[in-house]
């Protein structure tokens, strides 16, 4: 078995959605989750401020934790940067997330499909690309929502959430058209999830809503398959899975959620 661990990356807790469909397709695997709390919310930097910042960052965790694989489990950071992050590292293998508009496009009967997600991603042409390339016969509302991913924050770390700010924040995701309605919501932000049970309980009727994760930890399963023989790493091993927070000085209770999914906070 290989000591090089698989890192994680996210500009807070969503990736934690990943990781749990990871460690239950991996468990034998050790996993590095960086948090860029001193930089959440994503949604507020310029592209080319943001796209610097997690460049720069990644040079630094390479050569701190030599990963085997990373996964961004972020809509925002992936739709921004992994082709940069790929020309920058390239023989470093790279997951990233990108919103589940083929999945949805397969899966829809009334042709009315929501993506819900950050602004970076709705803004985002990778996006519309997506949209372009395979769900030209389906009607795709874009929904950004400035406040849910910082909902999904405080809920897991206070475990309370105002219902009726979910409600308001999914709304515009439910559309009827000539006796049809919206279906399908794709959840294209990895902290949203955390609501789910929220938002089904506040929707105006039943769609299926898409979460991602367990498709993103198959495909870092997949290509760590594909790899071939392991390599060690010449670094020493760390023996458990880790937590770093950019900001270096997390929220208590967040340290004890993290404490909570088996993370030793680095």
């Amino acid at each position: 078995m290989t000591d090089r661990p698989i890192l994680m990356f996210d500009s807070g807790i969503g990736g934690l959605t990943v990781l749990r469909e990871a460690r239950v397709l991996m468990p034998d695997r050790r996993f590095v989750y960086v948090a860029d709390d001193a930089a959440f919310p994503y949604g507020a930097w310029e592209e080319p401020a943001l796209s610097a910042r997690i460049l720069g960052l990644f040079g630094g965790l390479l050569e701190r934790f030599d990963p085997e694989i990373s996964v961004i489990p972020c809509n925002t950071a992936s739709t921004l940067v992994i082709d940069a992050l790929r020309q920058a590292f390239p023989g470093h293998p790279f997951v990233g997330t990108v919103p589940a508009i083929k999945p949805a496009a397969e899966r829809t009967r009334s042709g009315l499909v929501s993506v819900l997600a950050t602004p970076g991603t709705v803004k985002r042409q990778y996006t519309r690309d997506l949209i372009t390339q395979w769900a030209t016969k389906c009607h795709v509302r874009l929904v950004g929502s400035d406040r849910l991913a910082q909902m999904a924050e405080t809920y897991m770390r206070d475990g309370f959430v105002d219902e009726q700010a979910v409600k308001a924040e999914i709304a515009p995701c439910f559309i009827e058209r000539d006796g049809r309605r919206t279906d399908i919501v794709v959840l294209a932000c990895t902290h949203y999830p955390f609501l789910a049970n929220r938002m089904r309980k506040t929707a105006p009727w039943p769609v299926d809503w898409i979460d991602p994760a367990e498709a993103i930890a198959r495909r870092a399963l997949s290509l760590l398959k594909s790899d071939g023989q392991e390599r060690r790493s010449n670094t020493p091993a760390f023996g458990h899975d880790l937590a770093i927070f950019t900001s270096g000085k997390p929220h208590f209770a967040t340290a004890r959620l993290m404490q909570g999914f088996g993370l030793s906070l680095a």
